[in-house]
């Protein structure tokens, strides 16, 4: 079981690139889960065609007892296993706490022995590596990271503290980055911008996924575009991506 968690800036685009991924996955015949790690909850709103879970921390607002396995999550497009953390109402508590507690039920209900997944995907805000959102790296959840960026400044500038992050720690054995996926958003010099931040820290450029709007098309059907129109090539892109990441050939 490969444990991967997807990291990247506020809005950069990843839960598109972590769904899509997953979607990817699924078709290529692996059984993956992918779990939320963002207090809007809507890391998995494409594979459940448009339809939002109740995220883990909503549910312990709203029942004294521990949600049970039919709660904890729902099967989405190719089977995928979704699962939202959620977090607390707005300007009240720590949002990272929603990541901690649901890693907590995950591992009490023995989640992933039940479903015996071949990849788990974490979906993690990126803006703030601290806390709970540190969570897949520092207690051990992830074995390896992927950054998703532009070759924006400001999405530059937290690729390079989650990159940082990260290494902080590497000497415990924890997860390490294994790569850079460029999320384009058409500026000037891209692709050169992100490879003078990955080079320098021996990081590769793993995918050069296009602005394209066939992905929001399908988005707003509810809907991954690998779903909606997998020979695409952007759909392709994703699948290229799914096969680095679990090894295989393409």
């Amino acid at each position: 079981m490969k444990k991967i968690a997807i990291y990247g800036k506020g809005g950069i685009g990843k839960s598109t690139t972590t769904s899509n991924l997953s979607a990817a996955l699924a078709m290529l015949g692996k059984k993956v889960v992918q779990i939320g790690c963002d207090p809007k909850a809507d890391s998995t709103i494409n594979l459940l065609h448009g339809k939002q879970i109740v995220p883990v921390m909503d549910y312990y607002r709203e029942h004294e007892e521990a949600p049970g396995f039919d709660e904890i999550g729902a099967p989405g497009f190719g089977g995928v296993f979704c699962i939202e953390t959620g977090g607390p109402n707005p300007g009240l508590g720590c949002a990272g706490r929603g990541i901690i507690a649901t890693f907590d039920l995950i591992e009490e209900m023995e989640v992933f022995q039940r479903i015996q997944p071949d990849v788990v995907l974490f979906d993690v805000l990126g803006d703030v590596v601290c806390g709970g959102f540190a969570a897949p790296i520092r207690e051990g959840y992830a074995s390896d990271v992927y950054i998703v960026t532009s070759g924006e400044k400001m999405a530059l500038y937290a690729a390079n503290n989650i990159f940082k992050a990260v290494e902080n720690f590497r000497d415990r054995g924890y997860a390490h980055v294994s790569g850079i996926i460029l999320n384009r958003r058409n500026v000037e010099d891209e692709y050169e911008n992100v490879q003078a931040f990955a080079e320098p820290n021996g990081l590769e450029i793993i995918a050069d996924i296009p602005r394209s709007g066939d992905i929001i098309h399908y988005e707003n059907q509810g809907m991954t575009v690998v779903e909606g129109a997998p020979d695409l090539p952007v759909s392709q892109k994703y699948f290229e991506l799914a096969r680095k990441i679990i090894g295989e050939s393409c």
